[in-house]
């Protein structure tokens, strides 16, 4: 691997800047608060760091909605916070990747209030815009992920403008351009000032059917889905072949700037591995993409062993980031617990180990080092206007962005010196605080820190191959191979105890620095619920006979 990839194998901490730490009282964590902080983030083991948007932003969707893609929002500090947390990060050996939206801005942003002002101007066609039909309705039926209609009337220009979310979040003309060359200079004004590289939003997004033509209808529901977004097969309004010119246009940009990364969300939409795939094989398109879809339906046997075989069938094409949370769903350990099992801490050990197992890159989101649950929010204290319009059918986005409890025994657990954060702290949360974790040898932010430092010395993990192994349920498991090295890892997928028969596999020695000791048996393994085994096999050529091997 040469210096410029150091991103294959990485581990990617998300901050949720919002959420981090406040350092000046106001509620609202901030740029300082980040630094303050980035020793104990480097301490963890991981390489990088992804910043979710700092940029000058009404917050209609709390940054998501730029108004200014190259200044920094007074709520979150200034550009000398940035480049201080910057520097610190570089000294402690952290890459720093940062957010860009590149496929919408606000409707504050300069560019929309010019382009709305009238048909003939300089950015006339810098966002999407139509006629309405003839009866005044949109031209087409496209909807908006947020709910109702992907269209807003626009009186200034008499045409209709798309949103793909919030009506305040015109989406951009990618089509044209001009506009790709102008969100790429804004992207080119962070890497000159020392940026490793970008989490793209909403690459799906990114482009639209020239024609705009009206999506199909997806296959008749039982009942209508509080979500209206999912009565449609996306075909028009997103998911254009397009995507991977933009994608090109992006990769030289990087490729100017040696060691720099593009990283890449792409939707839940059908096919999404395959999307990932496809965005990031060759030399002329993403480094790395990351898709919350192969876990979609839950967490059980079937789902979990039909992605190993979706990675594995991937081959060495592309590069998957994988990544369990994130600061747009349910945090895992709550949105994949098996009904019926309340012990927190088992699952979330395991949920690590499988994350931090598979071929490809990571991100863990803030707080999953600790095992944070989701936080049950009452409707008082909810801030995202997606769960404040669906509230109680769908919570919101609030749930996982809480601030991260940094002392058990301090109000507002040490995250602000302030009256009140902006979420509150529940205390469920508190009680998982990171003072709390540092002084239990067995918690699960140790659990982190061991197993990422075993992971980083062992090449089959970092870069290996995949092959899952046919086991039955509740076993899923693989082996990771690179230069000869193999690593077994088997995970019971259950609430009870498992055994794994020992005699089939060509074991050399358990792993017990991964921090998995499996209770031994004559030649069985005896995997405790939601229980791991990692081992290393024994070499080509000192193999016995692996008739009994079997891989799926």
């Amino acid at each position: 691997m040469t210096r410029a990839e150091w991103w294959r194998g990485a581990v990617i901490y998300q901050i949720y800047p919002r959420s981090f730490l406040d350092s000046n009282g106001d509620g609202i964590g901030d740029l300082p608060g980040i630094t303050a902080r980035l020793d104990y983030i480097a301490g963890l083991g991981v390489d990088a760091i992804w910043l979710c948007p700092f940029f000058t932003s009404p917050q209609a969707d709390f940054g998501y909605d730029v108004a200014d893609y190259t200044a920094v929002d007074p709520r979150f500090g200034t550009m000398a916070d940035f480049d201080a947390l910057l520097a610190r990060a570089h000294a402690l050996g952290l890459k720093v990747l940062i957010d860009q939206v590149w496929s919408h801005t606000s409707d504050r942003h300069p560019w929309f209030l010019e382009s709305r002002s009238s048909r003939a101007n300089e950015r006339a066609d810098w966002y999407v815009w139509a006629d309405p039909a003839l009866d005044g309705t949109p031209p087409n039926n496209w909807l908006s992920v947020f709910g109702g209609s992907g269209w807003s009337w626009e009186p200034r220009r008499r045409q209709y403008f798309l949103h793909h979310f919030l009506t305040s979040q015109p989406a951009l003309n990618l089509h044209n351009p001009a506009v790709v060359e102008a969100v790429l200079a804004g992207g080119e004004f962070w890497l000159t000032r020392g940026v490793d590289g970008f989490r793209l939003d909403a690459l799906d997004f990114l482009l639209h059917d020239r024609q705009l033509r009206s999506n199909p209808p997806a296959p008749v529901h039982a009942e209508i889905p509080a979500k209206l977004f999912g009565l449609q097969h996306h075909i028009h309004d997103m998911l254009q072949l397009e995507i991977l010119d933009v994608l090109a246009r992006i990769r030289e940009l990087t490729d100017r700037y040696p060691g720099t990364v593009m990283l890449g969300e792409v939707s839940s939409q059908p096919d999404a591995f395959e999307r990932v795939v496809r965005y990031t094989e060759g030399t002329d398109r993403l480094h790395m993409a990351y898709t919350l879809r192969p876990l979609r339906g839950g967490f059980d046997w079937p789902t979990v062993r039909r992605m190993l075989h979706d990675i594995a069938d991937a081959g060495e094409n592309g590069w998957a980031c994988w990544s369990f949370s994130n600061h747009d769903v349910e945090r895992a350990v709550s949105r994949w617990r098996p009904e019926g099992d309340d012990d927190d801490r088992a699952f979330a050990r395991q949920l690590m180990a499988l994350l931090l197992s598979l071929r490809g890159s990571v991100s863990l989101y803030q707080g999953e080092e600790l095992g944070l649950p989701e936080a049950e929010l009452a409707p008082g204290d909810l801030r995202d206007p997606f769960g404040i319009a669906y509230w109680p059918e769908f919570r919101g986005r609030d749930g996982s962005r809480t601030p991260i409890p940094w002392s058990a025994w301090r109000p507002h657990a040490g995250f602000t010196a302030g009256a009140a954060p902006w979420l509150p702290v529940p205390p469920a949360h508190q009680a998982l605080a990171v003072s709390a974790q540092e002084a239990d040898p067995n918690s699960l932010l140790h659990a982190f820190r061991r197993f990422l430092a075993w992971r980083r010395g062992a090449p089959a993990l970092m870069h290996g191959s995949l092959r899952p192994l046919a086991l039955p349920e509740p076993l899923v498991g693989f082996v990771r191979e690179h230069d000869g090295s193999r690593i077994l890892a088997v995970f019971n997928i259950s609430g009870n105890p498992a055994v794994v028969e020992l005699a089939d596999l060509s074991i050399a020695r358990l792993c017990v620095e991964s921090g998995f000791v499996p209770e031994i048996i004559g030649r069985s393994a005896i995997l405790p619920p939601h229980g791991a085994l990692f081992a290393e096999m024994a070499p080509a050529r000192e193999r016995l006979a692996e008739a009994t091997l079997a891989f799926a």
